[in-house]
């Protein structure tokens, strides 16, 4: 009989799926058998909660099918996310959460039944880890484990300590009759927007979050969207303020394949923008900045037929002052984004480089994530990542012609969006702009919370952090992390066996968000970790 190695993943969303994936990938004929034990209290699993099958068909991804490239390792039973499905989409539409959901859980199961690896589900939630002179064992509420040689943190996004606001608005809305509400499960609050018929409701982020939680509220209420057009049903709210520090909406996508493939680059403009990538990463901050400005002005420069000085200069700013470059209204904002992402409007600077950086986002990751860098090097490219966001991450077109067509119809106001000010009230909250004011009785906080290990509320975490084996890149990244995912301690030592992927690494990695980051080169990195130390620790 083979000797067993045991490795504990805790978190089985996604990012679970693609570790184990490629760790089943890569599975030589023979060799000691691995016996994988999965931590989740949530079900199915491959999912997280952001792909719940059982989610509102309200929520929409932010990638059109034509884009989706995740493809199930050679080994599974399960095609692509094309073929799985039997609604009939086409290359420009996009999926449901939902959808997305039921085609990873799928891959989750085949992954068991295929029996590559030996996958044993725990119903259970972890409260510490601690190292042994053998590996290390998990802690639950009832028993200790025996000893894994390793284990995986991939736990996605979870809950955090409240930021100041929401952590006063909390305590408001509990000793009030005022309503604090979250965006999602999207399930949840269309059944609670029930009875909001008639009131103001706030919305707390003007990003992605924001269309869900607007669908939820009309659509999810019995209206209707017919071209340009919405029909109210009666039982919406009377008003929706939604606000954010700048007020913008994000850009939407380009909206047809043709449009989209305008921003497309070369191969050796992609080879370029990787090569200035590596040697950003050995760089100081202001060399890295100029290293990247520089490789992204070639491509912008010839698909928009401009000098590249102009781009550079928007590239300048963008550095020092992300999004200052953008001096439209949000009503105009929402209107520019439209036309571009349709063609009725020539590109922007700040949308071509946008929908370009969208395209590098592989090359990005994959030259940043395994590197090692400044600090201060590593905090800069993030901040520039981050503040593409606006461009890289947008919405679907018709998620943005929702929002004009909520406008038209008196529904929702943009005129209090930028960073209004905000005072309690006895049933709500005052949002005032200038000497404007509407007052809402509903709050629904829409904005993704901070990746930032030690405000993160799960017990687990607070132990790691707290016994300084979780330690962040710098003050304002998070945890530390080498290529295959191994953490390091505060004193620089390696948790040999202890590693974590995903965004509460952010700092060590770059551009997390994204579904494709979770089938990407890290999750492969860590699989030939797992697979180097078992030969080691293998007699």
């Amino acid at each position: 009989m083979r000797d067993i190695y045991r490795i504990a993943v805790i978190g089985m969303g996604p990012r679970g799926l693609g570790a184990l994936e490629a760790l089943a990938d890569r599975m030589p004929a023979r060799g000691p058998r691995i016996q994988v034990d999965v931590y989740d209290t949530l079900v199915p699993l491959g999912v997280g909660p952001n792909f719940d099958p059982a989610e509102s068909p309200l929520c929409k991804l932010n990638i059109p099918v034509r884009d989706i490239d995740i493809a199930p390792p050679a080994f599974s039973g399960i095609g692509s996310f094309t073929d799985f499905q039997e609604s009939g989409l086409e290359p420009d539409d996009f999926p449901t959460r939902a959808e997305m959901g039921r085609y990873l859980a799928a891959r989750y199961q085949d992954l068991v039944d295929r029996k590559v690896l030996e996958i044993v589900h725990q119903r259970a939630r972890i409260t510490a880890i601690e190292q042994t002179p053998s590996g290390w064992t998990v802690q639950t509420s009832d028993r200790t484990s025996p000893d894994y040689s390793e284990v995986l943190l991939t736990l996605g996004q979870p809950a955090v300590q409240p930021d100041p606001q929401l952590n006063e608005w909390q305590h408001h809305a509990r000793g009030t009759s005022a309503t604090l509400a979250d965006a999602y499960p999207a399930r949840a609050l269309v059944k609670a927007a029930a009875d909001w018929q008639g009131l103001t409701v706030a919305i707390r982020g003007l990003a992605l979050s924001a269309f869900d939680i607007l669908r939820s509220l009309t659509v999810g209420q019995g209206g209707e969207f017919t071209g340009t057009t919405y029909h109210p049903s009666g039982r919406e709210p009377a008003q929706i303020i939604p606000f954010s520090l700048d007020g913008k909406p994000p850009y939407p996508k380009p909206e047809t394949q043709h449009l989209d493939a305008q921003f497309d680059l070369s191969a050796v403009e992609t080879h370029a923008f990787s090569a200035a990538l590596h040697s950003a990463t050995q760089s100081d901050p202001d060399e890295a900045a100029r290293l990247i400005t520089e490789a992204l002005c070639t491509p912008v420069a010839r698909i928009l037929g401009t000098a590249p000085s102009a781009i550079s200069s928007w590239l300048d700013t963008e550095w020092s002052d992300p999004g200052t470059q953008e001096q439209a209204s949000p009503i105009d904002t929402l209107i520019h984004g439209i036309e571009m992402a349709t063609g009725a409007r020539p590109a922007s600077v700040g949308y071509a480089i946008g929908q370009v950086w969208r395209k590098l986002q592989t090359p990005l990751r994959v030259g940043f994530n395994p590197a090692q860098m400044r600090p201060d090097t590593a905090e800069k490219l993030v901040n520039f990542d981050e503040g593409l966001k606006r461009y890289s991450y947008g919405p679907p077109v018709a998620s943005a012609r929702e929002l004009l067509a909520l406008i038209t119809a008196g529904i929702v106001r943009l005129d209090y969006a930028a960073d209004p000010t905000i005072e309690l009230c006895q049933n709500g909250w005052i949002i005032k702009n200038g000497k404007a004011h509407r007052r809402a009785t509903v709050m629904i906080d829409g904005v993704m919370p901070s990746p930032d290990p030690a405000q993160v509320q799960a017990p687990l975490i607070k132990t790691l952090v707290n016994d300084r084996r979780i330690t962040p890149v710098s003050e304002a990244l998070a945890a530390q992390i080498t290529a295959d995912g191994t953490l390091v301690a505060e004193d620089g030592s390696r948790l040999l066996g202890l590693s974590m992927l995903g965004r509460l690494a952010l700092g060590s990695v770059i551009a997390a968000d994204s579904l494709h980051d979770c089938f990407g080169a890290a999750a492969g990195r860590w699989a030939e970790g797992v697979l180097d130390r078992r030969q080691v620790r293998t007699p």
